[in-house]
């Protein structure tokens, strides 16, 4: 973070808005932030109406801040909530319109005002993706609107922000990229360059994700599972997530379940179920943690126990982090299958599953996470 003032003069910035949220200016790193552009002769204005998920409302609010302050940067300081209203409110800004025209990929039209992202969670991957997510504020639908344009110039990753996370917040966030990971290794959209990104970002993760929660203030660990989150991020801009994800985001919608906890309940499932496509992908992933944590023993590619190892493990991190493995666990009572399935079944990310889904498919997945009380 000390960085921040010298590299937003490289980028030829005069006037910065800071968007962050009031957890994250409760911490001081906001202010913090600040401080170090004040240093470098910079004006600033901070934007902290920033809540989780955020809506088009959200946006609306910063980009009038914005068109009243006239920054040349954005800085967004905080969790992907912060990040992904930053993208937004540079779409609007940059762009005009609204959030709904930016629905997609590559709408934006006209250059976009240069941004840095300095993640306070680990998590995300959002300082490395050209995609915001935003939730429409009357429909609830989530959106992800993306261009390259958007995408931070520099991304600042200092693990000492992260250790002001709660304990939940880590929870949530750590498995969300572990998600992404596992996702964007075996998409359809998947290259062979993302694959390298997702490889690596799985090895960090599924190694030092147990020791964080396990041990809070083990930096090393911290800092590893932050890079993770950030080139799950990388991989997934060349790639794309999988039915998870689909799964997860009605869950929010619908029942207000964390998104973090959402995915990582329906993620196991999902292993299983591509299990006849991507067996020995998985099994790679096994393997890569057996070579890790020397547990375990290394099984044969097409060993079709990959999967099933994976997901198992996959399970017990969910556990060791204090998180919910059905539904009921985690509050959605009496959920209705069949408006759940079909919104999934709407979501970007369902196309980009190696195995093809059907509703009927996503009904049986949500069943079984229903069913699974442990």
């Amino acid at each position: 973070m000390s960085q921040l003032g010298a590299l937003a003069c490289q980028l030829g910035s005069k006037r910065v808005m800071v968007i962050s949220d009031p957890g994250v200016v409760a911490t001081g790193h906001a202010a913090r932030g600040i401080d170090c552009l004040s240093k470098s002769g910079l004006v600033s204005c901070l934007f902290d109406a920033v809540r989780e998920n955020p809506t088009t409302d959200h946006i609306n609010a910063g980009t009038d801040v914005a068109r009243d302050f006239r920054p040349d940067l954005l800085v967004a300081i905080g969790g992907g909530s912060s990040m992904d209203c930053a993208k937004g409110i540079n779409f609007l800004f940059s762009c005009g319109g609204r959030m709904q025209d930016y629905w997609g990929r590559g709408k934006a039209g006209k250059p976009m005002l240069a941004s840095i992202a300095v993640p306070t969670t680990a998590g995300t991957g959002s300082e490395t993706q050209s995609f915001a997510l935003v939730s429409d504020a009357h429909s609830g639908v989530k959106m992800a609107c993306g261009d390259p344009a958007a995408a931070f110039r520099i991304a600042i990753l200092d693990v000492g922000l992260t250790l002001t996370q709660p304990p939940r917040v880590t929870a949530l966030t750590g498995i969300d990229a572990v998600s992404h990971a596992l996702e964007s290794y075996v998409a359809k959209a998947r290259t062979p360059v993302s694959m390298i990104f997702s490889r690596e970002s799985w090895r960090l993760l599924s190694h030092a994700l147990p020791r964080v929660l396990a041990n809070p203030t083990d930096e090393k660990a911290r800092a590893d599972v932050q890079l993770g989150a950030s080139l799950a991020g990388i991989a997934i801009e060349h790639s794309m997530l999988g039915v998870a994800h689909a799964l997860a985001n009605p869950l929010t919608a619908d029942h207000g379940v964390p998104h973090g906890q959402a995915v990582s309940l329906m993620l196991p499932h999902v292993i299983r179920f591509n299990a006849s496509i991507c067996g020995p992908d998985y099994a790679d992933l096994w393997n890569d943690l057996i070579d890790e944590s020397s547990e375990g023993r290394r099984i044969d590619r097409n060993d079709p126990e990959g999967a099933f190892h994976l997901s198992q493990w996959i399970e017990n991190l969910v556990r060791q982090a204090g998180l919910a493995t059905s539904l009921a666990e985690a509050g959605v009572q009496s959920p209705q299958f069949d408006r759940l399935s079909v919104a999934s079944h709407e979501q970007w990310t369902a196309g980009f599953n190696p195995r093809s889904v059907t509703i009927d498919d996503l009904f049986a997945l949500y069943k079984l996470a229903d069913q699974r009380h442990h």
